[in-house]
């Protein structure tokens, strides 16, 4: 599953690249006249600046992985190692559905995503403001 899952690294990359592209270059270029290093430079002035796009990745890759269904269905045949999408499936017969356990399970599984977008959300909204003043 970890090899399947890694197929979104791809745009991930992109997304981060394309964020890269607006850091100034002259925030590194003046680091290094300071005397950073370029792994300085890049620890502590690139890594800092680029905390909203990493929280926004591992934002929708969390998500992502968490409620995909269909490659694990296929993929995973014992009940141990079953996903937590796939798991819920099993709330749901051919003919009947028990909706009871199959709401308490699924908002019992909504607590993780609700909890990491409410950690990763003060860098979000706070790379958003930081960016958009002037001055």
């Amino acid at each position: 599953m970890i090899f399947v899952y890694s197929g979104g690294i791809a745009f991930n990359t992109w997304l981060i690249k394309g964020y890269f592209d607006t850091i100034p270059d002259s925030l590194e270029e003046s680091a290094m006249i300071d005397g950073a290093t370029r792994l300085q430079t890049f620890w502590k002035i690139v890594i800092p600046l680029a905390r909203p796009i990493l929280a926004v990745i591992a934002i929708l890759t969390f998500m992502g992985i968490f409620n995909e269904f269909i490659m694990a269905r296929i993929l995973l045949q014992d009940i141990n190692k079953w996903t937590y999408a796939v798991g819920l499936q099993q709330f749901s017969g051919r003919f009947e559905t028990s909706w009871g356990p199959f709401t308490a399970a699924a908002l019992i599984g909504a607590i993780p995503m609700v909890t990491f977008f409410l950690i990763l959300q003060d860098y979000i909204v706070g790379g958003l403001t930081k960016g958009a003043v002037k001055g």
